[in-house]
């Protein structure tokens, strides 16, 4: 999916960059945005007041024009907005005037300049995740309505390309689980964790240490790497309605899937400090399922820059992790497998179903 420019407004000069990536990269090329939140435009002094969807929308039907005559039948996905207040209007105007294959909008939870200051406590705080919740309820309400899949299509911890000591710490790995979870379990067809190589103390997966380390590709795993292989085992599960009981710890969020073959994914996410009680989670899965396997994602604390580990495994230098052959297990008595939380820790718990012999 390729974003081009409108900073600058050339309709002409901007379907050239289209038309080569439609030459290049032909099928694979799967949508094109016009500018990379654009509702922001007059605020950065790229657009004079007023600046509305309605001024927007005229543009796009320009650059529409000449791309179309350039690159014939790329498809339209947007309108790439920069969070999900603008979205209201933003992307309603989208679905209404321009049809679009796929919506796009962008989500940071902390600002970078914002008061009181990020913290890692308010990263993983239960506020910071109903605001999500009823940030991704905004984006959804539009697709579900419209009938368009919406993709998150750019999103870290703190905007501004993230905050030491926040961004790049083992906290960044326990939001991405549970956000990205979250936005899973409430109907996204697709989220794009936003990185930057060259930065290893902003928000990124992977980093490059040294300029020239990032010239020869070699890359390192920054915390949230580990986040993503956890996740890898999601793709392709659909959501399941979940119902939880905190008993008085908020911090600890569950989700549920389903894969294709059966199997149940719960994704257990406990955001508290380092000091905490663990909580003793009671999972009903029903005794049509047998024991759960336990991949946890651990670290010394949420504020730890290092000793992340998966499935109590490091990645290697290039990035690249390897499943223990076996995983911790945890029976399924009469419906109900308990499993134990440590405080800043994740886990992935996967049900299968029973064997009929």
């Amino acid at each position: 999916m390729l974003t081009f420019g409108m900073n600058h407004h050339d309709a002409a000069a901007a379907a050239r960059e289209p038309a080569a990536a439609k030459a290049a990269l032909g099928t694979s090329l799967m949508a094109i945005e016009h500018g990379n939140e654009p509702n922001g435009y007059a605020l950065h002094g790229f657009r004079q007041e007023p600046w509305t969807f309605v001024q927007y929308d005229a543009e796009i039907a320009e650059y529409r024009s000449a791309i179309e005559a350039a690159a014939p039948g790329i498809p339209l996905a947007g309108p790439d907005v920069s969070g999900s207040g603008a979205f209201e209007s933003w992307g309603l105007g989208e679905v209404v005037d321009q049809r679009p294959t796929l919506l796009t909008g962008h989500h940071y939870p902390l600002g970078c300049e914002e008061l009181p200051p990020p913290t890692v406590t308010r990263l993983l705080s239960a506020r910071v995740q109903r605001r999500e919740g009823s940030s991704l309820q905004r984006y959804m309400a539009i697709s579900r309505a419209s009938e368009i899949p919406f993709r998150l299509d750019e999103t870290n911890t703190v905007s501004c390309g993230g905050v030491a000591g926040i961004s790049n710490t083992f906290a960044s790995a326990l939001w991405a689980v549970g956000y990205v979870a979250q936005a899973m379990s409430m109907g996204t067809s697709g989220i794009n964790v936003q990185g930057n190589p060259a930065n290893c103390n902003g928000y990124t997966p992977l980093c490059a240490s040294t300029p020239e380390a990032l010239a020869t590709g070699a890359l390192g795993a920054q915390p949230e790497w580990y986040a993503l292989l956890l996740l890898k085992s999601l793709v392709g599960d659909r959501p399941l309605q979940t119902s939880t009981s905190s008993g008085g710890r908020p911090n600890v969020q569950v989700r549920t899937l389903l894969s294709a073959d059966g199997t149940l994914h719960f994704v257990i996410v406990d955001g508290d400090p380092p000091g905490a009680r663990r909580v003793a989670l009671r999972v009903r899965a029903g005794g049509g399922f047998g024991a759960g396997s336990i991949l946890s994602l651990t670290a010394p604390s949420p504020a730890s820059l290092s000793g992340v580990r998966l499935g109590g495994r490091a990645v290697s230098a290039d990035g690249s992790w390897s499943r223990p052959a076996r995983l911790p297990r945890a029976a399924n008595r009469r419906g109900t497998i308990e499993v134990t939380v440590m405080p800043g820790s994740a886990a992935l718990l996967s049900v299968s179903p029973r064997r009929v012999r």
